[in-house]
């Protein structure tokens, strides 16, 4: 990608009523617009990292079975009218609008109603089950707040996986391999070592449900944290019922501010009653399907390591989903210069190595500071100075040191062949 082609630009100025540090960064540099009050839309290098993001949660829901599908954002009245929660007084954050030629229509906050009533179609025997359906759908919550940039917003991303198994033994056996999934996800992200599987109030539903909670001080959660176990309780459950459960001094525990990132939890038969979800077991009688809900929000995630790894001069972005590896400035116009330049674009990516070519004629301080504030992991540099070397201008985005590597040198920074730079 070349910079001089990409219409996004950074800027210096955010919009007046934001308050949040990770829209601020990532309107700045020229990542997200805002179009109101918790609704951003997505440019092109945060459109990468968004699928960058979204491409390590598909990964690890594929590796316990899940099956990718996509639902529709519009709701049918009727469907949720049978679990009641249609109501306002319920779920009290549709957004809902009128049919032109009459008749109610939400935007779904969620979608265990549509799946559920979808199942009914698929699933009549005990062979059918289980089926781990999963999707990356826009979700709509008329949220009362939204000042927490793309922590908090009332349309945003999420991936929800929905379990539906014949039994709750087989129920629980899964709902610990999405535990581990979800652990894995973080891990990947960066964020393993602040993100804690939490005890939360289990609702209707369970004694418990869990969240994974990321420790921040922008967090709206309060969790009390046992770092030897590495798990957490929600403010909302904190009690010495939940301590005995766990086994856990109120002495071992350190109180710490989060932000929620995802959640699991256990459904029961609450849908498949109302909806009449059941199938034929082995011994020939119907049974409600026992299902789960598993949720993770990817552009929430965004948000968050986007203000988590920053620091005072912009975003830094881990390597795995930022929206290129390398920041490729090019100082200087003559011809030896573009021409090794437009090479050794050339050859990285030809390597596959992703890369943001800074082709722009602007002043070199310039370049310089939008590599920082972009947060690309890795800055090379070529101009008349380096040429006349014979190696590159090397920067880690985390180091405040530059370097001179050769060609060998730089391959292996990146981890690529060295014969593809030569």
């Amino acid at each position: 990608m070349r910079l001089s082609k990409v219409f996004a630009k950074t800027t210096k100025n955010v919009p007046a009523d934001e308050t949040s540090r990770n829209a601020q960064l990532l309107i700045q540099a020229g990542f997200i617009h805002k179009e109101m009050a918790g609704v951003y839309a997505y440019l092109p290098l945060g459109k990468k990292v968004l699928d960058n993001v979204v491409q390590v949660v598909r990964e690890e829901m594929d590796d316990i079975g899940g099956q990718e599908i996509s639902l529709t954002a519009l709701q049918a009245k009727e469907v949720w009218d049978t679990t009641g929660r249609w109501n306002d007084d319920v779920i009290d954050v549709w957004f809902k609008t009128k049919l032109a030629g009459g008749g109610e229509l939400g935007l779904a906050p969620t979608h265990e109603e549509p799946l559920t009533n979808l199942m009914r179609q698929f699933v009549t025997s005990y062979k059918d089950l289980p089926i781990y359906a999963y999707q990356f759908q826009t979700k709509f919550r008329n949220e009362l707040r939204a000042k927490s940039g793309l922590m908090r917003g009332r349309e945003f991303l999420m991936k929800d996986l929905y379990s539906f198994s014949p039994d709750q033994a087989s129920h629980d056996e899964f709902y610990e391999r999405v535990a581990t999934a979800y652990s894995k996800v973080f891990d990947r992200l960066g964020l393993g070592d602040v993100t804690y599987k939490t005890f939360a109030s289990g609702g209707s539903f369970s004694k418990y449900s869990h969240e994974y909670q990321t420790v921040s001080p922008v967090g709206e959660d309060t969790i009390y944290v046992h770092e030897g176990k590495k798990l957490a309780i929600n403010k909302e459950v904190y009690n010495d019922e939940v301590l005995a459960d766990l086994g856990i001094n109120k002495a071992e525990l350190t109180e710490m501010t989060a932000v929620e990132v995802g959640n699991i939890f256990t459904l029961g038969t609450k849908f498949s009653d109302a909806l009449k979800l059941n199938f034929t077991g082995e011994d020939g009688a119907i049974h409600p399907v026992f299902m789960g809900s598993y949720g993770i929000g990817p552009s929430r995630l965004v948000g968050l390591i986007a203000e988590h790894f920053a620091d005072d001069k912009g975003l830094v972005w881990p390597e795995n989903i930022a929206p290129a590896e390398v920041y490729l400035a090019r100082l200087g116009n003559s011809e030896e210069v573009v021409k090794a330049a437009d090479e050794l674009y050339d050859r990285l990516t030809g390597a596959g190595t992703s890369v943001l070519y800074d082709d722009r004629d602007i002043r070199p301080g310039q370049k310089f500071g939008d590599a920082d504030l972009m947060g690309i992991p890795h800055r090379i540099v070529l101009s008349e100075k380096t040429l006349a070397n014979g190696n590159f201008e090397y920067k880690a985005r985390t180091s405040s040191d530059a370097s001179l590597l050769s060609r060998e040198s730089l391959a292996e920074m990146l981890g690529i062949p060295g014969s593809s730079l030569l």
